[in-house]
């Protein structure tokens, strides 16, 4: 069987790696080398950077929701204790999002968990 050499196959890859570091500084954009170590660790970054995200928005809803239960009198472990024994299902998103537009609406809420608490 004759030899084959792999010359196509490593230019393709090779570029692949350095079309996925356009537009790094200096030989980080330019080396295979150096590239393959920038692209490695910058895909591996932004999937941590992806599961990171929602851990800082679900504290972001949290924060806004608790700051709305406490103008209403009540904590945010107690106001969602309070929720659940009334049997409300709504996510921390649209919870948040009520406690900035639909303040009403949010202190109905807490009015609800408060007398489900008490």
């Amino acid at each position: 069987m004759a030899r084959v050499k792999g010359g196509m196959k490593a230019k393709r890859r090779h570029n692949r790696v350095l079309k996925l570091a356009k537009g790094y500084r200096g030989a980080r954009s330019k080396q295979y080398r150096v590239a393959k170590q920038s692209v490695m660790r910058a895909l591996a970054t932004s999937y941590r950077g992806r599961k990171e995200k929602k851990r800082q928005f679900r504290r972001l809803w949290i924060a806004r929701i608790n700051a709305g239960a406490r103008l209403n009198g009540i904590s945010y472990s107690k106001f969602m204790y309070g929720l659940k024994l009334a049997g409300v299902e709504m996510n921390r998103k649209m919870l948040s999002e009520m406690a900035i537009n639909d303040a009403d609406g949010f202190a109905k809420l807490a009015e609800l968990a408060k007398s489900k608490v008490a």
